[in-house]
């Protein structure tokens, strides 16, 4: 199984910086699995910066806003893939299923949860997964935006479960929560 790594914390806490540095300590074959798609051009921006941030270095990008279980089996041994991110991958899921006219729950987000630890069980390499920690604010006021909530809490419980190790990265500070390596 790879070594799983999930680093999770606030927006804009470090927590995307601090998975690239310490994957870029690690050697093998880098990829950089993103899950964000183009929705504004705001959002352009920010993937330009966040490329921008990895250009002329080690990383192999891939796009992949659904898949990836499948994109995790495709890679090689020794490999070092950081997933950024997993809450914008739930958003991704639950969009698609919107668009098929169906509802993405609790058992659904287990389901691809469990396949994606699957993948990373058939990974010879390092799985770094970073996502945010959305549960400690506000109860949000709809019913679309709590479930959104639900859903990444509970694949951050699942992934933090079957993780070597987890790190909360609070105001650029990486707090070690659990090391089982």
């Amino acid at each position: 199984m790879a070594n799983l790594i999930l680093v999770t914390g606030g927006a804009r806490s470090g927590k995307s910086d601090y998975a690239l540095k310490r994957a870029e300590a690690i050697s093998g074959t880098h990829y950089f699995l993103a899950t964000c798609p183009v929705v504004d051009s705001e959002m352009d921006d920010r993937i330009a910066r966040h490329k921008a941030d990895r250009q002329g270095g080690i990383w192999r990008t891939i796009e992949e806003e659904i898949n990836l279980e499948t994109t995790i089996q495709t890679l090689g041994p020794d490999a070092v893939c950081l997933v950024d991110c997993l809450t914008l991958w739930v958003n991704n899921l639950m969009f698609a299923a919107e668009k098929l006219g169906t509802v993405f729950g609790e058992d659904e987000m287990s389901d691809r949860v469990l396949n994606l630890l699957r993948a990373a069980e058939n990974f010879r390499g390092t799985l770094i997964c970073v996502s945010n920690e959305v549960g400690m604010g506000v109860v949000p006021d709809n019913v679309l935006a709590r479930r959104y909530r639900d859903l990444v809490g509970r694949s951050n419980r699942i992934i933090a479960a079957a993780a070597d190790e987890v790190i909360l990265v609070s105001c650029g500070l990486p707090l070690f929560i659990k090391n089982e390596t």
